[in-house]
């Protein structure tokens, strides 16, 4: 049995925050049903969406924990992709918050295992001149967890092959913002890309505006 953390104030809102993140993911139109899912780091583990209950019916109590050796309470069910999930919270300690979706165009591209580019200065909110699109593996599995960990290597947006967006952040709030940011950059390369194509930002702008974007956007 892993022994769960106290129900204390911060943990009931961190756990009513995960809730208030999925809700808004489908609201905002970036994530359909409940094919995304959300954890946010936890004393020495983390704390993640259970698996396929529904996003209006979670409870604060449905949030799984799952300690830093990956063990939960065997009543509960986590996400099936709680996996790297833990491995990204393990492997960056500046990440407090992950955000997996589906959203529409960045899927699109996803699908097409193409990254997204620097066509637009917002790109420097993900850390880099481009978000990657981590090479597939099944969901759920350790080979996935691997390829998102370098997938993310110095960045905090990652596609994965043929099936989503992963974000990340310091809290929830701004791992939302950037997931919406994805969306919107996705949807203006794939706009772009019938246009002729679009002109990108060379790097030595883009490591330019990531400095001023520090401390840009909800933490």
């Amino acid at each position: 049995m892993v022994r769960q953390s106290g129900t204390d104030t911060a943990e009931r809102s961190l756990r009513e925050g995960i809730i208030d993140t999925c809700l808004r993911m489908n609201r905002e139109g970036i994530n359909q049903g409940t094919s995304g899912n959300v954890s946010a780091r936890w004393r020495d583990g983390m704390l993640i969406t259970p698996s396929g209950i529904a996003y209006e019916r979670l409870l604060p109590e449905d949030m799984v924990f799952i300690n830093a050796r990956g063990k939960h309470n065997p009543g509960q069910r986590p996400s099936s992709e709680w996996r790297f999930h833990l491995a990204i919270l393990r492997s960056r300690p500046e990440i407090a918050a992950v955000v997996h979706t589906h959203s529409l165009h960045a899927t699109a591209l996803a699908i097409c295992g193409m990254e997204i580019p620097a066509l637009h200065y917002m790109i420097a909110a993900a850390g880099g001149p481009n978000i990657r699109c981590a090479p597939y593996a099944t969901f759920g599995t350790d080979a996935l967890s691997r390829n998102v960990v370098e997938a993310l290597q110095d960045r905090s947006a990652c596609l994965l092959a043929n099936h989503g967006v992963v974000v990340t952040g310091p809290g929830l709030e701004r791992a939302l913002w950037l997931a919406g940011e994805v969306e919107t950059l996705a949807h203006q390369y794939i706009l772009s890309l019938g246009l002729g194509g679009p002109r990108l930002l060379p790097d030595v702008e883009i490591d330019r505006v990531v400095r001023k974007m520090r401390h840009y956007g909800p933490r």
